[in-house]
């Protein structure tokens, strides 16, 4: 049976004000967030041990002993960043819409809040590479931004523009979790009447709500994440069933990944590569999963990465 975590449905919340808001409202377009494990911390930044070291056992005759040497840890601290989604609805246009001025605000509030949750998705791939004042993402962790890094599957494309990765990753409290900040609150302030510049002249009042959060990646061991890099649109260098079974070895025995994160160019790839091996000669269908690991598939990875070197 499979792991059960904590996720952001689970630990996240609005401060409701005037509109009714559902946290499945705006993750719906965000699936790598919707699924990620999660925590809250009380401030800005979220501090925990890692384990760097195993201690040491043995076997030892009797009337002898065994050295005892102590396993090691080193205090990480994740650094969370503020997460600033709010707005403002010219006046006049409020006030003519059809359903009212709560319907044209509400719809405003959840179409910033599902771009706050795709970007969030996409800080946790590409970190400052997204967004430069958000928090670091996998792309910045230093075993999976090389070639040659253990952790990263070399898919071996070479057109460059072209490139992709899919991701292995293994979420809980141990590994991989989305931190969010303020004990898990994204604040939603009170409607109020601003003024605000014209896009070319004079001034104009306008009804705004302030939205904001904090929230930050903890990446618990080394072995959290494995990157297939170098998926490109050269013929064969697509994403295989047999490119993800390296990634899966590159896990520890018994410490596999929760699931594969990848874009529809991939997933196409794959369904691919399938259809080549199908008996039958038949269309594979669209895969949910490979070798037992369930598939998300998200638009916030790209297919014009730089190629890893």
């Amino acid at each position: 049976m499979p792991d059960s975590y904590l996720t952001s449905a689970n630990v996240v919340a609005f401060n409701k004000v005037d509109m009714e808001l559902l946290l499945s409202d705006v993750l719906d377009e965000s699936p790598l967030v919707a699924a990620m494990a999660a925590r809250t911390t009380a401030g800005a930044t979220f501090v925990y041990n890692k384990k760097t070291a195993n201690p040491a056992v043995g076997f030892r005759a009797v009337n002898d002993g065994v050295e005892n040497t102590i396993g090691t840890y080193t205090t990480v601290t994740t650094t969370l960043r503020f997460l600033d989604a709010s707005f403002a609805v010219d006046e006049a246009a409020a006030l003519v819409d059809d359903r009212g001025v709560d319907h044209i605000m509400g719809i405003e509030a959840i179409s910033h809040l599902r771009q706050a949750m795709a970007e969030i998705e996409e800080q946790i791939i590409y970190g400052t590479g997204n967004q430069a004042g958000g928090f670091d993402g996998l792309a910045q962790q230093t075993n999976l931004n090389n070639i040659a890094d253990a952790q990263v599957v070399n898919a071996a494309g070479t057109t460059a523009a072209t490139g992709s990765s899919c991701w292995l990753l293994r979420m809980g409290e141990e590994d991989l979790q989305l931190v969010w900040g303020a004990q898990g609150v994204i604040s939603i302030g009170e409607r109020t009447r601003v003024e605000r510049a014209g896009s070319s002249t004079g001034r104009f009042w306008a009804l705004a709500h302030s939205i904001h959060g904090w929230c930050g990646l903890k990446v618990g061991t080394v072995n959290s994440a494995v990157r297939i890099a170098n998926l490109t649109a050269d013929s064969g260098k697509g994403l295989t069933d047999s490119l993800i079974s390296q990634a899966i070895e590159r896990f520890p025995a018994g410490r596999g990944p929760t699931v594969c994160v990848m874009n529809r160019r991939s997933l196409g790839q794959l369904q691919r590569s399938r259809t080549a091996t199908n008996p039958t000669g038949s269309p594979a269908p669209f895969p949910q999963e490979s070798f037992g690991v369930p598939i998300i598939v998200t638009d916030r990875i790209s297919s014009t990465e730089a190629l890893l070197t």
